[in-house]
């Protein structure tokens, strides 16, 4: 017999037990449903056979009658007469089956449905009483203050009673489940085998289905007989068991819960009282637990469970012994925290000591090493092992080498708003470093205005690298904090609170009013087709400065932004020069769209977005280009992972339907196509001249591209059927990802250098 739901786990009272109830519950409760209805089957049925038998007795008398009407003719005579013979033995073999099969219903169904199901019902209301009892106390001894002890002391003694009584009625209501459910199998099987046997005799030779059924007769037969015995047995085990664990102290405290150390899985587990987020402050009773690094809770098994912490390492666990309730203590995190109560001081103290070693084990775990295995599947893949710090990065692993190189750039070893020193966290798309507080505000604003990532616990694709290491908290704060001198403003220092730091980010961010003023003015196009402001006496060209001069200090204001329009300035080839006279001009997006051009200046785009240029600005002047399409051209892979960033749309095509993984098809850009893919571009969208990339990179004969594509392809339509696939994709992309980071020259080969390999 297998028990339902065990005895000690309803002392614990746990979701698992209510969950378990619940489930047995609603089983017993369609048992009996369908035992009635079969009760009154099984009596119309029998009722029915009653009257054919009597309606068949009065044939076989006129069958009688009818041969004592047949004299001188034996043949008749004497079959009538067997005839009616055998029907006889066969109505009295049929009513011998009806009072068996009645005798077998009154005995097993009957007995089952009106008096074992009558104990099971009491039982449930003796249980739900003491349920409804002991929450009632529960809440209770929860709500009495610190400061009235007589009336805690009262709640305890009723708390006490309320337990006691709660769990010998819940072993009570535990017993007679798994009695019902054992009885239940075997006087279902006792009843039906008693019916077959009499079946089987009624029909004996000329029912095939009985005979058929003989040898499945016999040996359930057998086993219903060593099923009898085996349940009597358990059920006198479970009697002891049951006299064994009545007999202990019921009125005891609840057990703390314990501590454990399996990796992965549940650390502790138990009830806590939680105080809610509104505005009422409620306190509700949830079932928590500590696992995968977690703090989480549910209400019920079948419930989804909420989490309270992400990840254990960001926060902090402390005693509340000044709060109007007892046993409280507050778990903190860097976006919120929470407020939580356990029914006893020894409760409390193993909870704050549970999440203090998660804690601690948390910090002490490291990083999964990678599992990658080196692609040798072309000659292209085994090329991607490059020698670079970056690529000891491996993807599903962090590397610390990440921390070194973006904090190694000058300002960036003290965090971008505050100045506290060694942060270790970063927004990427604005590309600086991040204390953990100053990184939660951020995560506050939202991503349209700024993306977190932690430097050390998440995994950093190597353009990301790159571009963190291409802009920085220098050059940032040079276009955020332009005026803060002008202006005589006051930077946030380390230790300062969170809401002045919250308010300076938010000046500095979202209302923007330390950047340098554009001038307002217009739009136009000049001849040579370059977007500027409206005519104006031309402004002196300002002289570049080299590299080392033209990023001022964190803090250095720059009324004329000189370093971002000197930076853009430098990449402009001499031929151009009397079209970038009057860059300072440009609208906002025209001069995202002028610093995306060859060679790119970061610097100056991350200028153009503080001042509002739309990242999609489209120039109909030149083919509806947007920025992204001159990174593109400009064959760079940071401007274009730059864009992205910043909400540059991935399949925003030109007039002639072509998008950036048209272009960088069509230019042989193997990085950027690689990029794009990752990012979701279309690669079934055609273009003017209805040719789609694939199309386009085998009529060029770019070996790399075409893997890529077919690769992507494949991926595609595995997720279509719902195939999660192996790993190659995610390696080859990683390592395309790699050589276009760090040997961009290598992804310039056609099918001279390395054939098309057949997906």
């Amino acid at each position: 017999m297998t028990v339902k739901v065990d005895f000690e786990e309803c002392l614990k009272d746990s979701p698992r037990f209510r969950a378990a109830i619940e489930t047995v519950e609603t089983d017993v409760s369609v048992l009996e449903t369908q035992l009635e209805k079969l009760l009154k089957l099984c009596t119309t049925m029998l009722e029915s056979g009653r009257q054919y038998c009597t309606h068949s007795k009065n044939f076989v008398s006129g069958i009688q009658e009818l041969s004592q009407n047949s004299p001188g003719d034996n043949m008749m005579a004497e079959c009538l007469e067997k005839f009616s013979t055998s029907l006889n033995k066969m109505i009295d073999g049929q009513e011998e089956f009806l009072d068996v099969t009645q005798q077998s219903l009154k005995h097993q169904l009957q007995t089952l449905v009106k008096e074992d199901m009558k104990h099971f019902k009491e039982s449930r209301k003796e249980f739900e009483r003491g349920s409804e009892s002991l929450a009632s106390a529960l809440h209770h001894n929860a709500e009495v203050p610190r400061r009235r002890h007589h009336e805690a002391e009262e709640a305890m003694v009723a708390l006490k009673v309320a337990r006691t009584t709660f769990r010998a009625r819940a072993l009570d209501y535990v017993l007679q489940i798994n009695v019902i459910q054992s009885k239940k199998k075997f006087e279902i099987l006792k009843f039906m085998l008693a019916f077959m046997e009499a079946q089987s005799s009624f029909l004996e030779q000329g029912f095939q289905v009985a005979k058929q059924l003989e040898q499945y007769r016999k040996d359930l037969a057998v086993q219903l007989h060593q099923l009898v015995l085996e349940s009597a047995r358990e059920k006198r085990e479970m009697e002891q068991r049951h006299t064994a664990i009545k007999q202990k102290d019921l009125s005891q405290e609840d057990v703390v819960p314990e501590i454990r150390a399996e990796p992965g899985g549940v650390v502790m587990e138990g009830y806590l009282f939680k105080r809610a987020s509104n505005a009422f402050k409620t306190w509700s009773r949830r079932w928590f637990s500590i696992q995968s690094n977690q703090l989480v809770y549910q209400k019920k098994a079948k419930d989804a469970v909420t989490v309270v912490v992400e990840d254990l390492r960001l926060c902090t666990v402390k005693p509340c012994p000044d709060h109007e309730r007892r046993f409280c203590f507050e778990v903190v995190s860097p976006s919120k925290s929470c407020f939580l109560q356990a029914d006893s001081e020894r409760h409390q103290q193993a909870w704050v000591c549970a999440v203090q070693n998660s804690i601690a084990s948390a910090y002490n775990e490291e990083h999964p090493a990678f599992l990658g295995q080196p692609l040798e599947r072309t000659a292209s893949l085994s090329a991607a092992k490059l020698q670079s710090p970056t690529s000891r990065k491996l993807r599903g692993g962090v590397d610390k080498h990440v921390v070194d190189q973006v904090q190694r750039m000058e300002g960036n070893a003290q965090c971008c708003d505050c100045r506290e020193p060694a942060p270790e966290w970063a927004s990427i798309n604005l590309g600086i470093t991040l204390c953990i507080e100053c990184s939660g505000i951020h995560r506050s604003l939202g991503v349209h205005f700024s993306k977190v990532r932690s430097l050390t616990l998440d995994s950093w694709e190597p353009e990301l690298v790159k571009l963190m290491c291409e802009l920085g908290n220098r050059v940032i704060n040079q276009i955020y904090e332009a005026r803060v001198e002008e202006m005589n403003m006051k930077r946030p220092q380390p230790g300062c609170s969170r809401s002045e730091k919250e308010g300076w980010i938010r000046a500095k961010y979202v209302e923007k009013k330390f950047i340098t003023k554009f001038p307002k003015t217009g739009v136009r196009l000049n001849r040579g087709g370059d977007v500027r402001g409206p005519e104006k006496p031309p402004k002196p060209v300002l002289k570049p400065k080299p590299p080392h001069q033209t990023r001022g200090t964190a803090g250095s204001s720059s009324p004329s932004r000189p370093s971002t329009i000197s930076g853009l300035r430098e990449g402009v080839s001499p031929g151009a020069a009397s079209a970038s006279e009057d860059l300072q001009n440009l609208h906002p997006g025209a001069l995202l769209y002028r610093a995306a051009a060859a060679p790119p200046s970061l610097p100056t785009m991350a200028d153009a977005l503080a001042h509002g240029a739309d990242v999609n600005w489209v120039n109909t002047a030149h083919e509806s280009r947007t920025p992204l399409l001159q990174a593109v051209a400009a064959n760079s892979l940071l401007a274009c992972e730059f864009l992205l960033q910043n909400g540059a749309s991935v399949n925003q095509p030109d007039s002639r339907g072509r998008g950036p993984l048209h272009h960088a098809t069509i230019l042989g850009h193997t990085g950027l196509a690689c990029l794009f893919l990752k990012r979701g571009a279309k690669m079934n969208a055609a273009d003017g001249d209805g040719k789609d990339p694939l199309s386009i990179a085998i009529d060029a004969a770019n070996a790399d591209i075409v893997t890529l594509l077919r690769l992507a392809k494949m991926r595609e339509a595995e997720l279509a059927m719902g195939q999660s696939g192996d790993e190659t994709y995610l390696d080859i992309f990683h390592d395309f990802s790699l050589m276009a980071s760090n040997d961009p020259e290598k992804l310039t080969r056609r099918s001279g250098d390395l054939k098309l390999t057949t997906l």
